[in-house]
């Protein structure tokens, strides 16, 4: 029995996605389990494997479309079965025509000439589909001649391979390449357009080579994920909207290196998981942060600021896909044992691809962590519209006078951006007074 799979949506204020790969495609065999296709949100990437095993019977969307969710994706069961009922709206037209194509004789060369359809004029809007986009720029073909054969009229790659065979006009890059000197001669393509069958062979040389020298070793052109997109715009717009400082302090981290050495000792006793130390300092920023800091608890929204009861800190995660942020709600109320569990297990959805959507979202504080990069100071840039976010550095070895002597000590970095338009520069640098103060004599903070 056919059985179609449904675009899933991630998060209550997800409505569509983009697919980002196809892992199987159409006619291939397909167990439970085997992976079907990898979709992206604009804040996560997921993988969507099949429940059924059968045949890979039908493809409705190609990668890079963008799909609304619950609308069915693609189909699976056994070769012959019917699947017009599955298909969404727009697809039913292409599938007579695709059939069509299969069982006309390969006699039928008046059918296969006229089969292509292109268009007499160029169109000043085209609806294409990023795989043809890309197709279209290799063969340096002009796709406002096109006409579209995909849903809805959108052009699709097999509609670029019939205009690059139908006679192909330069585009804007051929026309560079060949030196502006495709108006001596006369156009036999449609429209009267110059096709490189036109060209004498030097200039017809020049534009391949300029074309060959294009694709070469010289670079390679890679299209953004969704998530990059999303990432580099809301960098943008972080900066450009906002007034960003940054404060640089260190704090002696021997207190809570001997505290994390007493658990790593005696987890096994007590139950607990590998608590770190940034586990540590994300639960001192819990507590410091509603110490009289509430204006770096908050959003700084145009007119208003909007400070927060709670504090639902958002810990910044390098996956392969890109930066994720994803949030601990309420962390004030949770013990250190719970931070770092949650922590952990956030960590492990956005690297696994299996975040929802909901819990990247909501943070009123962000903390990222660049220590075990090495890194002894950096300015991390603000998720607005919080006012705030602490970047977390490297241990190093620094000395001070204790009781006349020398001493050398771990000396923990800390980088706090905040938003100037929220909040000023002494209040912000008392924040960090009281948490280096609180991390210090950590022991302390965790009796209160």
């Amino acid at each position: 029995m056919a059985t179609p799979v449904i675009m899933p949506r991630q998060g209550q204020s997800v409505e569509s996605c983009i697919i980002g790969k196809w892992h199987k495609q159409k006619g291939d065999q397909v167990n439970v389990g085997d992976m079907l296709f990898t979709y992206e949100t604009d804040k996560a990437t997921f993988d969507e494997e099949a429940t059924v095993a059968g045949t890979l019977l039908e493809v409705f969307f190609e990668e890079g479309d963008d799909v609304e969710c619950l609308l069915n994706v693609c189909v699976i069961g056994e070769p012959g079965e019917d699947i017009s009922a599955f298909r969404p709206e727009g697809e039913a037209e292409e599938a007579p025509a695709e059939a069509a194509k299969e069982e006309a004789p390969a006699a039928a060369a008046p059918a296969a000439v006229a089969a292509p359809a292109l268009s007499d004029t160029a169109k000043d809007n085209v609806f294409i589909s990023p795989r043809a986009k890309n197709h279209a720029e290799k063969l340096g073909v002009d796709v406002r001649f096109a006409e579209g054969s995909g849903p809805n009229g959108r052009i699709i790659e097999r509609d670029v391979e019939a205009l690059a065979q139908s006679g192909v006009a330069f585009t804007k890059a051929a026309q560079a390449a060949a030196a502006g000197s495709t108006d001596q001669f006369e156009g036999t393509g449609i429209g009267g357009r110059v096709t490189t069958g036109d060209l004498k062979k030097p200039v017809a040389q020049a534009v391949t080579e300029a074309m060959a020298a294009e694709e070469g070793v010289a670079y390679t052109d890679t299209p953004l994920t969704n998530i990059r997109k999303v990432i580099s715009k809301s960098m943008h717009n972080s900066l450009s909207t906002t007034a960003q400082l940054t404060l640089n302090t260190s704090f002696d981290a021997t207190e809570i290196m001997a505290y994390r050495k007493k658990l790593k000792a005696n987890a096994e006793k007590l139950g607990l998981g590998n608590i770190t130390l940034n586990d540590i300092v994300l639960y001192a920023v819990s507590r410091t942060l509603l110490e009289g800091h509430e204006d770096l608890n908050a959003h700084m929204l145009d007119d208003k600021m909007r400070r927060f009861n709670h504090v639902n800190l958002g810990v910044a995660v390098d996956t392969p896909r890109g930066l994720m942020v994803p949030t601990i709600f309420c962390s004030e109320l949770k013990s250190l044992a719970e931070i770092s569990a949650e922590t952990k297990e956030l960590a492990g959805a956005c690297q696994g691809g299996t975040i929802s959507p909901d819990l990247l979202t909501g943070g009123s504080f962000t903390v990222t962590n660049l220590g075990s990069f090495g890194i002894e100071s950096f300015t991390p840039v603000l998720n607005a519209p919080q006012t705030g976010i602490l970047g977390v550095d490297t241990i190093v070895q620094r000395a001070k006078e204790v009781d006349g002597e020398i001493k050398y000590y771990p000396a923990m970095g800390l980088s706090l951006t905040f938003d100037h338009r929220a909040v000023d520069g002494a209040p912000a640098a008392k924040f960090l007074k009281d948490l280096k103060n609180n991390l210090e004599n950590f022991s302390v903070l965790l009796a209160k």
